[in-house]
């Protein structure tokens, strides 16, 4: 099962809590619903638990602001064995929906688990 990426699979607000002394949104918390996002298409792929194990061409291209509500897009971009590159992409709506600014994406590689959180085969369907 490959996701589309028509449809995003998170959308979160970030609140006060949130925000650098500059004002932007960290960019852990950023990476955090990444992961989230990742992990959710991950899991359904795999039929089962995965782990994050890197991640890979992660840039940031715009911050994320405090008014700004997040779209997380995720898609496997590649197979393995045992493993998937999944791409993830954020998109701010800001201004209460007047833009729509992408702030970062990247390649996130999950690996299925097996009873003991040991790499095991996936399982691919076309």
């Amino acid at each position: 099962m490959t996701t589309t990426i028509s449809e995003p699979i998170l959308r979160v607000a970030p609140r006060p809590g949130d925000i650098n002394s500059n004002g932007h949104i960290f960019g852990g918390w950023v990476l955090s619903q990444m992961d989230i996002a990742g992990g959710i298409v991950a899991g359904r792929t795999a039929k089962g638990p995965t782990a994050t194990i890197a991640i890979e061409a992660m840039k940031f291209i715009a911050p994320v602001l405090l008014q700004d509500i997040i779209s997380v897009y995720a898609h496997v971009e590649r197979r393995g064995r045992t493993s998937m590159g999944i791409r993830i992409e954020v998109i701010a709506d800001r201004g209460r929906g007047a833009a729509q600014v992408k702030v970062t994406e990247g390649l996130f590689t999950f690996v299925a688990l097996d009873d003991q959180q040991r790499p095991r085969p996936i399982a691919w369907e076309d």
